[in-house]
C-alpha cells in the first residue's frame, strides 16, 4: 500500500502529513508532544478501507517549528488547508487531546467539511488554576533542560499513562518517551501555552456541532479525568460517550484494538444513516 509524505503550507508553518489507503477520507490529529506515529495502529487498520491522513501538528514531528502561540481556530483552519491541498472536500475527523479540541473547533466552524468526528481524551473547559501552575513549572524545567529530559520525563509519563500501562505495557512507555523527547523546546513551549495554560472555555461553542460525534475517555486519564471528558460530551448535541477501562490519556497507543473497534462501530452506525 502506497504511503505519501506531503508537506502543506499553513498559517502555522509547513505541516507534514502522511497519506495512505483508499476510500472515504479520515484525518487524524494527535495529542500534545506526540506526532502522527501515535496513530500507527489506527492508520494500518483503517487504510484498508479509507484514505487516512495522519497529521504532525504544528511544531511537532516533521512539521515546521512553531514561532508563536496559536488558537484552536487557527488549528482548525490548518485542517482546512490540508484538505484543500489534497483536494478533499470533507473528512471524518479523529483527534486525541489537542486533536480532540481541534476536532471540536473544526466541527463547529466548518460543518460542511466534516461528516463525523471522534474526540478522544479531550476537554472543552479552560485549565484549572492548579493545572496552569503545574504546566508553567514544567515549561521552566523544560527550558532549563533543553526539552523533555530526565527528571521531566517522569512527569510526562505520569500525565499520559495510567497505572495499567505503566505496569503492563513497557513498549508503550518507551514509545511515549521516545516521541516526546524529539520535540523542539521552543515549539513545545508555544504549544503547551496554547493548548493547556491559555486554552479557552469552548463549552458554548461546541453546542453548534451538528455532525455525529463520539467522545471517548480513558478511565485512568490523569490529565483530563472522566468528569471533564463527560462535560465535553454534554456540550455537544447528541454526542455519544464511551469509556475505556485500563487505559489513560493515549488510548490509541495503549489499547489500539479497542479504539479501532469503537471507531469502526461508531462510523458504521452513523455515516450512512445520520444520527
Amino acid at each position: 500500500m502506497e504511503t505519501r509524505d506531503v508537506f502543506v503550507p499553513t498559517r502555522l508553518g509547513q505541516l507534514h502529513v502522511v497519506v495512505t489507503g483508499q476510500g472515504d477520507p479520515m484525518l487524524m490529529w494527535p495529542s500534545l508532544l506526540m506526532d502522527t506515529s501515535l496513530w500507527d495502529a489506527q492508520i494500518d487498520y483503517f487504510a484498508r478501507s479509507h484514505t487516512v491522513i495522519g497529521v504532525d501538528p504544528p511544531g511537532h514531528g516533521r512539521s515546521s517549528p512553531l514561532e508563536r502561540q496559536f488558537t484552536f481556530g487557527e488549528c482548525a483552519q490548518c485542517v482546512v488547508d490540508v484538505l484543500d491541498h489534497l483536494e478533499i472536500p470533507w473528512t471524518y475527523f479523529i483527534g486525541n487531546s489537542w486533536g480532540a479540541m481541534v476536532g471540536a473547533t473544526f466541527s463547529a466552524g466548518f460543518p460542511e467539511r466534516v461528516r463525523a468526528t471522534v474526540l478522544m481524551n479531550g476537554t472543552a473547559s479552560p485549565a484549572s488554576r492548579r493545572q496552569r501552575l503545574e504546566y508553567r513549572a514544567l515549561l521552566v524545567l523544560a527550558r532549563m533542560l533543553g526539552g523533555i529530559r530526565p527528571p521531566l520525563t517522569r512527569s510526562v509519563v505520569r500525565a499520559f499513562l495510567g497505572p495499567t500501562s505503566l505496569r503492563n505495557r513497557p513498549d508503550v512507555v518507551r514509545r511515549v518517551l521516545t516521541i516526546s523527547q524529539k520535540n523542539d523546546p521552543d515549539s513545545l513551549i508555544h504549544a503547551v501555552r496554547s493548548v493547556v495554560i491559555e486554552r479557552p472555555d469552548q463549552r458554548a461553542a461546541l453546542a453548534s456541532i451538528s455532525c455525529p460525534t463520539l467522545v471517548i475517555a480513558g478511565r485512568e486519564d490523569r490529565t483530563f479525568p472522566l468528569p471533564e471528558v463527560e462535560a465535553m460530551a454534554e456540550s455537544i448535541p447528541g454526542a455519544q460517550l464511551a469509556v475505556i477501562d485500563d487505559a489513560a490519556h493515549l488510548i490509541a497507543a495503549e489499547v489500539p484494538d479497542r479504539v479501532n473497534d469503537a471507531i469502526r462501530t461508531f462510523l458504521d452506525r452513523h455515516t450512512h444513516t445520520g444520527r
